[in-house]
């Protein structure tokens, strides 16, 4: 029934919407004396920021076109490696450009499109070969394709693994650090030859009873029972996965608005401010940028959202040494040749201090030599793969950490 609701409401969104653009057009036809009145401007900026802010469930162009190389500009072209029902592996190849160490960057499956990660693949483009975990909306995916839970989810990154081949290095942001984690101590438990050189970890939960945050509290708020009966929901009908109980990503998205509603709030007001002055600066395209990624929605499919939910930030399955991948015990110690980089925002509200570093410990017979766990000044969540701090404190490390390993 919510989502339902949600889809009427979208609807009638997406017809004001409209009416907003033809208003802006409407605004277009008046001759310039008074076009450039102040109230008409702030009329126009407001018609504007009802226009394009809103949710959308389609995902992003990644627009990678050209990165910077140490040997000069090299023209990026994407490339479908392997598709899957709930992911697509895909590369994006520096056309001419010297061979580099071959990076798998895993991007969260959260409520997010993988390119919520845009910044950090074309920044990590300019000294390696970049592959990236594209995941699909869920409520695109039909249902004859299957269910889809958290072994699911590390089965594809061993699987990506192997299709990239030896020498890989992974870089998990985020949610994936537990499955990343745990693919790269099973394939090093199998001595495949598969096993990433380096595994850099960047604020991700590995062990969410260091310094929890709200966002792991409200894991522990409620029964588990509570979040399937109530926030799980059916995809109606008209989509392509209709029928599949999913996690719909316009409740992920309100949830972590919410959770900074003012800095929302002062955001959309700034961009506002700006357009309705004479000569809107590029902040206001900044803001519109950030919010066109930001509100780009996909569902989750309900058994991963609760696997998730109880194996990662309830139970602790990882941390406490008793993850089990399809009948088979995750062992960490396993884990010896690969370098561990961990990385993680000083301010970060979403995931605390040390929840990713804990994959030290759980990695007990890994060389100190390979290790390095980074707490960067002044980042947020968003920081530690994004922005000023990402490029240029975060970026070198987390690059040299992999040249290490070479």
């Amino acid at each position: 029934m919510l989502y339902r609701t949600y889809q009427a409401q979208s609807d009638l969104h997406a017809t004001l919407r409209l009416a907003a653009v033809g208003a802006r057009a409407a605004l277009s036809w008046l001759p310039p004396p008074l076009a450039g009145l102040a109230p008409v401007r702030a009329l126009d900026a407001g018609w504007q920021i009802a226009a394009d802010t809103a949710i959308r469930h389609e995902r992003p162009d990644w627009g990678i076109r050209e990165v910077d190389t140490p040997q000069g500009p090299v023209a990026i072209v994407e490339q479908v490696d392997c598709r899957r029902p709930f992911v697509t592996l895909r590369r994006f190849v520096r056309v001419g450009a010297a061979p580099a160490p071959k990076v798998l960057l895993v991007a969260p499956m959260a409520g997010h499109f993988a390119t919520l990660l845009r910044e950090t693949a074309q920044t990590l483009l300019r000294d390696h070969e970049v592959w990236v975990t594209d995941w699909h909306n869920a409520r695109d995916v039909p249902l004859s394709e299957g269910r889809f839970d958290l072994d699911d989810y590390i089965a594809e990154l061993i699987g990506f693994a192997r299709i990239i081949g030896p020498g890989l290095h992974i870089v998990a942001v985020c949610q994936p650090c537990v499955a990343a984690l745990a693919a790269t101590a099973l394939l090093a438990e199998d001595g495949d030859p598969a096993t990433p050189r380096s595994l850099s970890l960047m604020a991700g939960p590995v062990d969410t009873r260091i310094a929890p945050t709200e966002v792991n509290a409200i894991a522990h708020r409620y029964p588990l029972s509570m979040f399937e009966q109530r926030v799980v929901q059916t995809v109606p009908y008209g989509h392509a996965g209709s029928g599949r109980k999913v996690y719909p990503g316009f409740l992920q998205i309100a949830g972590f608005m919410n959770m900074n509603a003012g800095r929302h709030r002062e955001s959309l007001m700034r961009r506002f401010t700006l357009l309705r002055g004479s000569d809107p600066q590029d902040e206001a395209e900044s803001i519109r940028a950030f919010y066109d990624e930001y509100l780009a929605v996909c569902d989750l499919p309900a058994e991963f959202y609760l696997d998730t939910m109880r194996r990662v930030f309830i139970e602790w399955h990882l941390a406490r040494g008793c993850l089990q991948w399809r009948g088979r015990r995750v062992d960490c110690g396993a884990i010896t040749g690969t370098r561990l980089l961990t990385v993680e925002g000083a301010k970060d509200d979403i995931c605390g201090l040390g929840q990713t570093a804990a994959a030290h410990a759980l990695c007990s017979r890994l060389d100190p030599a390979l290790q390095e766990a980074h707490v960067q000044d002044g980042a947020g969540h968003y920081g530690v793969f994004s922005g000023r701090r990402w490029q240029q404190e975060i970026y070198p490390k987390l690059t040299a950490s992999i040249a290490a390993a070479e």
